[in-house]
């Protein structure tokens, strides 16, 4: 499905590749859940996938709450610019490093929960209008959203499937 243009699109991509991602990590076995990737990722296994998309959807959802109060957010985090975005990840991996993979499952479906509702909550024109919010910038709401949910899920189901090819056992 090309990047949504609509409320329903944005809903339905949004759902279904996380739907793709949760369902293809629930095929593997415990034995496979727990492998290590290759090196030269950040990313070592697929609990630090699920709990970087679990931040990013957090900052995502505090970036909206003071951005929505017409405050200027931190964006992408404070102390952190989109050129140093690699560091913050680094960050992000420490944070999560010792909670265990149902904990990060977990939390990560309750903040796609969240991510939801902000979505349904606002009308297709306050997604989709680029400037209407000052936080914003030149793009629209909608573009956020679909980074953190969608395009972010499609990334991570990738990212496990390249990692996970020779330890997948069918």
């Amino acid at each position: 499905m090309p990047r949504p243009k609509t409320k329903k699109d944005l809903i339905e991509l949004s759902n279904k590749n996380y739907k793709r991602l949760m369902d293809y990590i629930d095929s593997f076995s415990k034995k496979e859940l727990a492998s290590e990737f290759p090196e030269g990722y950040l990313n070592r296994n697929i609990r630090d996938v699920l709990a970087h998309l679990h931040h990013w959807h957090l900052m995502l959802l505090d970036w909206y709450k003071i951005g929505m109060t017409g405050n200027k957010p931190d964006i992408p985090a404070k102390g952190y610019t989109w050129r140093t975005v690699p560091d913050l990840n680094r960050e992000i991996w420490k944070k999560y490093n010792n909670t265990k993979l149902e904990e990060v499952k977990k939390l990560l479906q309750t903040s796609f929960n969240t991510l939801q509702k902000v979505i349904h909550k606002h009308s297709e024109e306050e997604l989709f209008e680029k400037k209407r919010y000052k936080w914003t910038g030149t793009t629209s709401l909608a573009a956020y959203l679909i980074s953190a949910s969608s395009s972010h899920y499609d990334w991570a189901y990738k990212l496990i499937k390249k990692c996970t090819k020779n330890i997948k056992q069918f």
